[in-house]
């Protein structure tokens, strides 16, 4: 057997009165900083993660993983057209990491109901459309479907919009749209589903089929704003849209225009950018709670150590290495870093799941882009966390044993 842990576990689970003298409140102190930093360290990393996976998929969901449309496009929603033929659609869907391929086609314009107006842009959309994440943020109706052969009145447009104009599903109203100086388009739709995602898109985007953009700018069956596509995996997105913008930038469609590859992350810097800097803040928080934790454990081993200074000398009189005595108290360590991490994961784990099943803290989506604290952790995450507080507290717990190399057996047996 162990000759160390079994005096630590002696030490540690001895039940007779008199002998149990590790659990002072200080040390159960340490024991509850273990769990708190734990708990916290747990929750940072959940909120974390899920904040920056729903603006992620509110952002793809607006505009994709990848953006191809005219290189001499401006920043306006109002487009030069690309000609995209199927022969350079069957190109891209076989292009290695990428797993799907649709077109849009964009057109500024204004609706006016008989008391107010607002500004939108008509986005198109053809068949091939994934409505997946609108279908996921309805709030009324359903979508609508895109067919070859017919042009549909149909809308979809966001809750923002529909409360601003007292518009509801099944409404219908009168859009007009500027094409030249004195060319003003009128077209009536009928609204089908009402999303809310909470995002700035939704003050702007009403989508529709993209036949109704093209008989608006004048263009052909082939002529888009752009085409959308998806990635394989999100990890590997920078890779394959730079090997996408090399391989398309020497190309040119039928009018002589040239391709541009944007990844959307390039095409929404600044929220990309802020997203990168919470990594940063959690790390401060990982950090500040480790140390904290880690410093209350110090003082408890102290203690430990304080109170069993007879028993040290003891060891030490009978022969037994500073090393192997060490190793006893980093032990008892063990057993109280465990007894703390174990409260720590029940804690933060229930507290991670009534706020994903319940929502219960709420925010404000103006500020936020979501209205309630999002929780994803997954396995891999939460077993990283415990594997990295085990570690981290048990080297700082290295530091406080070495006082055990100063004690003294012939004066530590006298103390008491």
């Amino acid at each position: 057997m162990n000759f160390e842990l079994f005096i630590a576990r002696k030490v540690h689970f001895s039940k007779t009165a008199g002998e149990r003298q590790v659990t002072p409140p200080a040390v159960r102190l340490a024991m509850i900083g273990i769990a708190l930093g734990l708990a916290t360290m747990i929750l940072s990393v959940a909120i974390i993660i899920g904040f920056k996976k729903e603006v992620w998929n509110k952002v793809i969901g607006f505009g994709a993983h990848i953006q191809i449309t005219n290189f001499d496009s401006n920043s306006s929603y109002e487009t030069t057209p690309i000609i995209v033929s199927d022969t350079l659609l069957k190109e891209l869907q076989t292009f290695p990491g990428i797993r799907h391929v649709e077109k849009f086609a964009t057109k500024p314009g204004i609706i006016k109901t008989d008391v107010d107006f607002q500004g939108i842009v008509l986005k198109g959309v053809d068949e091939q459309f994934d409505w997946t994440f609108f279908k996921e943020n309805l709030r009324e109706g359903d979508t609508f479907i895109v067919t070859p052969d017919s042009v549909s009145t149909k809308v979809v447009l966001s809750k923002y919009i529909a409360d601003l104009l007292s518009l509801k599903c099944g409404d219908s109203f009168l859009s007009y749209f500027v094409q030249g100086v004195d060319d003003v388009r009128p077209r009536r739709f009928t609204i089908c589903g009402i999303y809310e995602t909470g995002f700035d898109y939704d003050k702007v985007f009403v989508y529709a089929d993209i036949k109704q953009v093209r008989r608006l700018n004048g263009w052909d069956d082939e002529s888009v704003s752009g085409l959308e596509l998806m990635v394989d995996d999100f990890e590997h997105l920078d890779q394959i849209s730079e090997q996408l913008y090399f391989h398309m930038i020497n190309k040119q469609d039928r009018m002589g225009n040239t391709f541009y590859t944007r990844s959307i992350k390039e095409l929404n810097l600044m929220i990309f950018n802020w997203l990168g800097v919470l990594d940063i803040n959690v790390l401060i928080i990982l950090i500040l709670v480790m140390a904290v934790s880690g410093f209350t454990m110090i003082s408890g081993l102290l203690i430990i150590i304080i109170e069993r200074i007879q028993m040290i000398g003891i060891l030490k009189a009978l022969g037994q290495e500073n090393k192997s005595i060490r190793s006893v108290f980093l032990y008892i360590s063990f057993f109280l870093i465990g007894k703390g991490m174990i409260w720590g994961n029940v804690i933060g784990l229930i507290i991670c799941f009534i706020q994903a099943q319940f929502r219960l803290i709420k925010l404000n989506p103006t500020d936020y882009y979501i209205d309630a604290v999002p929780i994803d952790l997954s396995f891999t995450n939460w077993l990283l966390i415990n594997l990295g507080a085990l570690t981290i507290s048990l080297l700082m717990m290295l530091m406080p044993s070495y006082l055990i190399t100063r004690i003294n057996p012939a004066r530590s047996i006298r103390f008491e």
